[in-house]
């Protein structure tokens, strides 16, 4: 609840500027305010803990089957920090995240380009317009639970995000859409 009271807090502050005569300028502070809150934000997420053993423990899958219900077709994985259920609903294949507690902490599907915002859309061809558009996966934050996520070995705030991976030659990135259309680096892989 502090994070979404100083990330405000700092968009009001931003907006403030709005009487500011140039367009892009006002545009560069609010981005600016953004990125800096988002930086403190990061500093203040919950760790993750590290799951210990090697097997998948029954009350995350009992916790899956309350979340989802039953599906014949789950694929466990242990990971480092977060247990992983692959399955399939309405068609589309999803992954359930659940932490040390056994509680889900979100779930991820692929996506194509063409779900990602339309402003993002237009500015990722044209800063990016090198890279070759790679696969786009939407991660869908469950907000009942505090604990933040991780992809690509990265940990970020919990909240509904698009990834996009970018490539050209020998540079891959990740890029985080967020569901307004704003776009943010998140990781070379």
């Amino acid at each position: 609840m502090k994070k979404l009271a100083r990330l405000s807090m700092t968009i009001l502050f931003a907006m403030a500027f709005i009487q500011l005569p140039a367009k892009g300028v006002r545009k560069e502070i609010l981005k600016s305010a953004i990125t800096k809150e988002r930086k403190e934000i990061k500093t203040e997420r919950q760790q993750l803990r590290k799951l210990e053993g090697s097997s998948v423990d029954q009350f995350t899958k009992e916790a899956f089957f309350t979340d989802f219900g039953n599906h014949s077709d789950v694929q466990w994985k242990r990971a480092d920090y977060l247990d992983e259920a692959v399955f399939t609903k309405d068609g589309k294949q999803m992954k359930a995240y659940y932490d040390f507690d056994s509680k889900l902490v979100g779930t991820t599907t692929m996506k194509t380009f063409t779900d990602i915002p339309q402003y993002a859309q237009t500015e990722i061809k044209t800063k990016y317009k090198d890279y070759t558009i790679g696969p786009v996966v939407f991660f869908e934050d469950n907000a009942e639970n505090e604990m933040n996520m991780m992809l690509w070995g990265t940990q970020f705030e919990d909240a509904d995000n698009y990834f996009v991976e970018l490539s050209k030659a020998d540079n891959h990135i990740v890029l985080e859409v967020n569901p307004k259309g704003e776009i943010f680096f998140f990781k070379k892989i």
